[in-house]
């Protein structure tokens, strides 16, 4: 009984480890790892979004030897938006262009999650730029349901 109160608990309070990564949302996918990522970087392109790259960490780690479940990141911009951010803090650039990544966990679940545009701005301290921050982080929340969703 105890064994079964305590994968209960588990199970509930397993979604927010993920969450609780400073400043990262995090979504469960329904999708495998690369098709999450496609099915992003897809609807990015229809929104005329640059895709800088594409990066597998799964197969990176595979090449040294070191054992990792599916880990892939997107690089993407929109300079029309990002670029604001770099006039009041250049420092913005090492969060910029964005990110997101896809990943397996170790129950086999997939999970995409990208940085808050919100955490961005305080974390370089940028003012007056609501605006920007409030399209980014509705573009992405919509983007990011399109991918993940079956």
């Amino acid at each position: 009984m105890k064994r079964v109160l305590l994968l209960c608990l588990v199970l509930v309070l397993a979604p927010f480890a993920v969450a609780d990564v400073d400043g990262l949302i995090a979504k469960k996918s329904a999708h495998s790892v690369s098709e999450t990522l496609d099915r992003l970087e897809a609807q990015l392109t229809k929104k005329g979004v640059t895709i800088v790259a594409r990066w597998r960490h799964d197969a990176g780690a595979k090449r040294v030897g070191i054992p990792l479940r599916p880990t892939e990141l997107l690089i993407f911009g929109n300079p029309e938006l990002g670029s604001h951010f770099f006039t009041s803090a250049q420092t913005a650039g090492i969060d910029l262009p964005m990110k997101a990544l896809a990943w397996e966990d170790e129950n086999g679940q997939i999970w995409l999650g990208y940085n808050d545009p919100q955490y961005i701005v305080d974390r370089h301290g940028i003012k007056n730029r609501a605006l920007i921050v409030s399209k980014m982080s509705a573009a992405l929340d919509t983007l990011s349901n399109v991918a993940t969703k079956p």
